[in-house]
């Protein structure tokens, strides 16, 4: 949690039942605090006040628990809270959802003037409109993320950040990895953050080597 990025990420781990009984994914409280129609900003996407929440297997429990987990959590945030809900990675619903970067598109203002006209971008729970001041939230089902690395100034330039990605400018991008740069001007940093989807299938040491020789080749 920092001035840059402007958000916290909290991880929970226990019991499927009394991890989804806990309230601190309510967004009652973030709802009270932030009003995305004012001044709310940060290197990260936003969209609502509770962003994300996926549910990951770590033992004794599968990606088909975590996706109903999900879906039961979607709803009561909608029943509770009027907070429409898309369903991403393991939990989408619809192939293009998949990936978190396509839900979130436009972030909330651009996804508020899209819901008006376009049908696909519709919410998976709820009302085909955001909260007015809350956005929507985003649930879903996937396997551990991700990787970060911070450097001194000069920073990684953005097109360079993007290299280790499977869509990335530079041949022998990774699969399964997206990544993005973030200029920490408060601290004097430059920070590649990185989302590993599949670690099985793109090994974590590899793509922190890839990341290293692209910050030297920067020095």
């Amino acid at each position: 949690m920092d001035a840059d990025h402007h958000r916290c990420v909290i991880t929970l781990a226990g019991e499927p039942d009394a991890v989804r009984r806990q309230p601190f994914w309510e967004p009652a409280r973030p709802m009270e605090l932030i009003d995305l129609t004012k001044t709310q900003r940060g290197a990260s996407a936003r969209w609502a006040p509770r962003t994300c929440l996926p549910f990951i297997p770590i033992d004794g429990v599968t990606i088909e628990d975590c996706v109903g987990a999900g879906a039961a959590m979607g709803n009561e945030i909608w029943k509770r809270y009027r907070i429409p809900v898309f369903f991403y990675e393991a939990a989408a619903t619809r192939p293009e959802r998949v990936n978190l970067e396509n839900v979130r598109r436009g972030q909330f203002e651009g996804l508020r003037e899209e819901l008006k006209k376009n049908l696909d971008r519709q919410p998976d729970v709820g009302e085909p409109k955001l909260h007015p001041t809350a956005g929507v939230t985003v649930v879903g089902a996937r396997s551990f993320w991700c990787l970060q690395r911070e450097s001194e100034i000069p920073p990684i330039s953005a097109s360079r950040t993007r290299s280790p990605r499977r869509s990335g400018f530079l041949s022998g991008g990774l699969r399964y990895v997206k990544s993005m740069g973030v200029g920490t001007e408060a601290r004097g940093l430059a920070q590649v953050s990185i989302k590993l989807t599949d670690f099985e299938q793109t090994p974590m040491h590899r793509v922190y080597e890839m990341v290293k020789r692209e910050r030297n080749a920067t020095a």
